[in-house]
């Protein structure tokens, strides 16, 4: 069974955080845990990315996000919703 994972993502962002999001969902695919991340608009401040990973792949999905969260200082940028 497929689970669900959202993350919250800041709009206003500067150039070098745009890139690091971009770089997150991309290493979000080319590691397998999902083929496509859907982005859809919450309000004037957020855009939801919502994507479905294995459900025995939601743990480490999860560490990984927030691993790079904290590596690339983006816990004001993006998070779980």
């Amino acid at each position: 069974m497929e689970k669900i994972i959202q993350l919250k993502v800041r709009k206003d962002l500067d150039p070098r955080r745009q890139l690091t999001v971009i770089k997150l969902k991309g290493s979000l695919i080319s590691k397998g845990y999902t083929e496509i991340i859907h982005i859809l608009d919450q309000d004037d401040e957020f855009h939801i990315n919502t994507f479905e990973t294995p459900a025995e792949q939601r743990n480490e999905v999860q560490r990984y996000i927030a691993a790079f969260i904290s590596e690339e200082n983006l816990s004001d940028t993006i998070y779980f919703k």
